[in-house]
C-alpha cells in the first residue's frame, strides 16, 4: 500500500489547461473518487498518476517518491478501465495471469494468485471460461482480478461500471466496497456518476474546469457545499436554487417574495443565491412558524419513486424539487405552500458561486 500526493499537478495542451495547478494528498489505504462533469480533467489526473500521460508542471509522488519520469510499469499501480480489455482468445485464468507471465513470475505462484483473487471475486468456477461466455458483470470483476494479482500499491479505476445496467452498478457497488475493505488497497477511482462517488468513497474530489471545487467525505461535500457548482452537481435531484438580495442589516428577499428576516445575512454579498435540499423543503399550510419561510407554489410534475414521492413545483418563477413521503400525492397545476427551515439552507455569493453560510449541523 502506499500513499499519493499531487502537488500543482498540471496538464497543458497548448494554452489550454486540460488540469490546473491541483494539490491533492492522499493516504495509505483511502478510496479516493474524482468526481466531475466530462472535460473536467478527471481522468487526465489519473492518467497522469498511470504514466499515460506526461506531466506539463508539478509533481506526483507515491510513498513519498516523485514518480514524473518513471515509467508506467514500475509505478507498482494498477488500472481498471472502463472498457474491460480482455483477450478474447484467452480464458479467465489466462486474462489474470497474463501480467504475471509477463513479469516471468513462477507458473505456481501465478497460479496461486490467480485462484486467491478468483476466491475474492467469485470467480473460482469460471476460470475455465472465455470472455464471450462471461456477463458484464463477471468481465468487469476479471478486469479487476487481473489487477488483483498483481498486488500494487495502488489501484486505479477509470469509470469500470460505466458499461453496466443500473441494477448491475448498484451491485457492482457493494462488491467493489467490500473487495477495498477487505484488501485495504490505496484506491484512485474516477466517475460522472455521483451515486458512485458518494456510495464508494472514503474522501471525494469534485472536479470541474480543470480545478478541484472541494475535497471532503462524501457526507460534507453534500451537506455542506462549497460551491454553486457543487451544489448543482451533488445530489439527484440537486439542490434548490432561488435568486435572493440582501436588504437591510438582516433582510433577504427571495425572487418574488416578501422580505424574510435572516441574521446571518448580514455578512453576505448584496446579490445571492439561496439554496436548500429537496428533502428540506416540505408542502405546507399557509401559516408559517418561526424561523421558517412559507411561499405559494403549483404543482408541475409528481414522480412516484416507491421509496419517496418527487414534487416538482413552480416558486416565485423558480422550480423547486420536493421529497415527500410515498403517500403523499398531491394533483398537477393545485396551489400549495412550501415551507423550508432558515436553518437548513445555504447561501452563496452570486457573483463567485462560493458558499456564505452553511446549514445547521
Amino acid at each position: 500500500m502506499a500513499t499519493v500526493e499531487f502537488k500543482r499537478l498540471t496538464k497543458r495542451y497548448g494554452a489550454l489547461a486540460v488540469v490546473n495547478a491541483i494539490d491533492i494528498a492522499i493516504a495509505d489505504g483511502e478510496f479516493i473518487v474524482l468526481v466531475g462533469p466530462s472535460g473536467c480533467g478527471k481522468s487526465t489526473t489519473l492518467r497522469m498518476l498511470a504514466g499515460l500521460e506526461d506531466i506539463s508542471e508539478g509533481q506526483i509522488l507515491i510513498n513519498g517518491r516523485v514518480v514524473n519520469e518513471v515509467e508506467s510499469r514500475d509505478r507498482d499501480i494498477a488500472m481498471v478501465f472502463q472498457d474491460y480489455a480482455l483477450y478474447p482468445h484467452m480464458t479467465v485464468h489466462g486474462n489474470m495471469a497474463f501480467s504475471l507471465r509477463y513479469r516471468n513470475v513462477a507458473r505456481r505462484e501465478i497460479d496461486r494468485r490467480v485462484r486467491e483473487a478468483a476466491e475474492i471475486l467469485g470467480l473460482t468456477d469460471y476460470l475455465d471460461r472465455y470472455p464471450k461466455e462471461l456477463s458484464g458483470g463477471q468481465r468487469q470483476r476479471v478486469a479487476m482480478g487481473r489487477a488483483i494479482v498483481r498486488k500494487p500499491q495502488v489501484f486505479l479505476f477509470d469509470e469500470p461500471l460505466s458499461n453496466l445496467d443500473a441494477k448491475l452498478r448498484g451491485t457492482m457497488r457493494v462488491e467493489m466496497k467490500k473487495l477495498h475493505q477487505q484488501l485495504g488497497v490505496t484506491t484512485v477511482y474516477v466517475t460522472h456518476d455521483q451515486i458512485e462517488a458518494m456510495t464508494l468513497a472514503d474522501r471525494v474530489v469534485v472536479m470541474n474546469g480543470g480545478r478541484i471545487e472541494q475535497i471532503g467525505a462524501p457526507e460534507e461535500v453534500y451537506h455542506a457545499p462549497a460551491s454553486l457548482f457543487v451544489a448543482g452537481f451533488i445530489g439527484a435531484p440537486t439542490m434548490n436554487m432561488i435568486p435572493a438580495k440582501l436588504e437591510g442589516a438582516d433582510g433577504l428577499r427571495l425572487a418574488g417574495s416578501e422580505l424574510i428576516r435572516f441574521p446571518r445575512a448580514s455578512a453576505a454579498a448584496a446579490d445571492l443565491v439561496l439554496a436548500v435540499r429537496p428533502e428540506d423543503v416540505d408542502i405546507a399550510p399557509a401559516a408559517g412558524g418561526e424561523g421558517r419561510v412559507v411561499l405559494p407554489a403549483t404543482i408541475d410534475v409528481v414522480e412516484p419513486l416507491g421509496a419517496d414521492t418527487l414534487v416538482f413545483a413552480t416558486m416565485a418563477g423558480h422550480q423547486m424539487a420536493v421529497r415527500v413521503r410515498p403517500d403523499a400525492r398531491p394533483q398537477r397545476g393545485s396551489p400549495v405552500h412550501l415551507s423550508f427551515d432558515l436553518d437548513r439552507v445555504h447561501l452563496f455569493d452570486a457573483a463567485t458561486g462560493k458558499r456564505l453560510a452553511a446549514a445547521s449541523a
